[in-house]
């Protein structure tokens, strides 16, 4: 059993869930009834994904996530696939494409416009054929662009790249047959490297993905695991599952030896999964019961007792799935550190539910909101298939920080001209610098490159790294990288304008001193 203190210092010993009001939910979604274990519901900062009811195959409605309220009963769905649709994710560095895979053993790859749904999406913008059963999990990558995984009843994990010209891919560039039964979960760790399984063998793998190799596995007789999450950098796994009685359990494990549990909990009898969530920034996780209407929530710390019980949203209304909101899409001046999408099928209704922290100040709190992870690759889909690990590139919440999404919402605004901005950027240059031959400027940017470590994250105020920035090869990526330079352009404006207040006021303080001096 974990150690449950009577007093504990932390900053989150007090976070509660408060659910949205009526207004603010989103009713009249007829939820799918598949009996798959899979959250049916993947949201960005832009759309909310929700698997729905379809005659004839599988489909799921994409909603704006500002749409709230009752729901036109003839709402336009994406509809491709011929069978139920058991899993969709978006992809984490474009607010616009999202992926889908299907009992017909096919996964889609969809373009979703930046206007309003008018009519159905079925010609998905990529097709991938490779399994030979059906398709129960995908999780995309979390620091390559373009990389996919895949999970089919076929046993086999297949890696593609997307970052291909074909509309119909049939040949992942890496097929892990490692597995004796069905997976049942997907992790993956911090840059990448590693992914972390569940299979209904009982056992836990961690896998090196590129090399198809099995470095640790688990096989524990008295927890039969379901989920399974890679804990950060904590080098820790934390699992969810049953144990010999059928009692709902929770386990933690050490990522370098799994031969045993660092710790094993009994929750209760009851016979809902349990879906495991964790927030690196926080250290918080939360575990999610199906079926049931309550949410724990635990706070990781690296010693002995490891896991330590914070509290629990209750209520009475069941839920069978989840959706979880990226960190740049939460509301920092209500202090909220988490926030949930509740899928109630009962009453066909979406209803947010936000984790926050009681404080009294209306300000920026800079100590519940660690830099987290940007909407922009920290490598490409090649680097990461020739052996290049990298972090995740690091953003700030604060407002005013020049935080961007991950692609533009609103052409409003003239084209910037490659010219103008290198005049701009000129003109910002000290005299000192402009005297300097170009070769030794030039020398200068690479020296900086070489003295930064190359596993090591790299932090951006608006997740724009000036020298790392491929170039564009859609349309979309163009106004993306259109959107990120006005905010930097804007940002460095007003750093100018401070400074020149700052400067102004220095004069007027030199020009009271030496008046000051002059009376005597």
């Amino acid at each position: 059993m974990s150690w449950h203190p009577q007093y504990r210092s932390s900053k989150f010993r007090h976070v509660y869930g408060k659910a949205a009001s009526k207004d603010k939910c989103y009713d009249g979604v007829p939820i799918t009834r598949s009996v798959h274990d899979n959250h049916f519901c993947s949201v960005n900062p832009i759309f909310i994904a929700v698997v729905t009811e379809c005659a004839g195959g599988g489909a799921f409605f994409v909603i704006p996530i500002k749409q709230t309220g009752k729901l036109d009963p003839h709402y336009p769905k994406v509809c491709g696939h011929k069978g139920n649709v058991l899993d969709i994710k978006w992809n984490p560095f474009n607010d616009f494409v999202i992926a889908s895979c299907s009992e017909d053993a096919t996964i889609k790859i969809w373009d979703i416009p930046n206007q309003l749904l008018q009519r159905n999406i079925t010609i998905p913008k990529k097709d991938l054929i490779g399994h030979a059963r059906r398709v129960g999990l995908i999780e995309w990558h979390p620091t390559a662009e373009n990389i996919l995984f895949s999970s089919g009843y076929d046993y086999k994990i297949m890696i593609w790249n997307l970052d291909v010209t074909e509309a119909v891919l049939s040949n992942p560039v890496k097929i892990l047959d490692v597995h004796q039964d069905v997976v049942l979960s997907m992790s993956f760790n911090t840059n990448g490297s590693l992914l972390a399984t569940a299979c209904r063998d009982r056992k836990i793998r961690v896998i090196d993905p590129r090399a198809g190799k099995v470095l640790q596995e688990a096989s524990c007789k008295s927890h039969k695991a379901n989920k399974v999450l890679f804990l950060g950098n904590m080098e820790k796994l934390f699992s969810t599952g049953t144990s010999w009685w059928n009692n709902r359990q929770i386990a933690l494990w050490d990522q370098n030896d799994l031969s045993v549990p660092l710790l094993e909990e009994d929750l209760d009898g009851s016979s809902g999964l349990l879906f495991p969530v964790y927030d690196s920034d926080t250290r918080m996780l939360y575990v999610v019961g199906k079926g049931d209407g309550n949410i724990r929530y635990y706070e990781i710390s690296p010693e002995k007792p490891y896991l330590n019980y914070l509290m629990e949203y209750r209520s009475h209304l069941p839920q069978k799935g989840m959706g979880m909101m990226p960190k740049r899409g939460l509301d920092v001046a209500a202090c909220e550190i988490f926030r949930f999408y509740k899928l109630i099928p009962t009453r066909n209704l979406i209803e947010p539910i936000s984790m926050i922290v009681p404080r009294r100040s209306e300000t920026y709190q800079a100590d519940i909101y660690p830099l987290t992870a940007a909407a922009v690759p920290a490598l490409t889909a090649q680097q990461w298939l020739s052996g290049i690990d990298k972090g995740p590139l690091l953003l700030s919440l604060k407002p005013g920080s020049g935080a961007v999404n991950s692609a533009p919402q609103f052409l409003d605004s003239e084209p910037l001209k490659v010219t103008d901005l290198i005049q701009e950027e000129e003109g910002r240059m000290s005299l000192e610098d402009k005297q300097k031959p170009r070769e030794f400027r030039d020398r200068k940017r690479l020296k900086w490159e070489e003295e930064l470590p190359e596993d090591e994250p790299v932090c951006f105020s608006n997740s724009f790294d000036v020298f790392e920035c491929p170039p564009p090869k859609t349309e979309n990526e163009l106004l993306q990288m259109y959107f990120r330079q006005q905010e930097e352009i804007r940002r460095l404006r007003a750093l100018l304008n401070q400074r020149d207040v700052q400067i102004k006021q220095l004069k007027l303080a030199l020009r009271n001193v030496s008046m000051d001096t002059g009376d005597y």
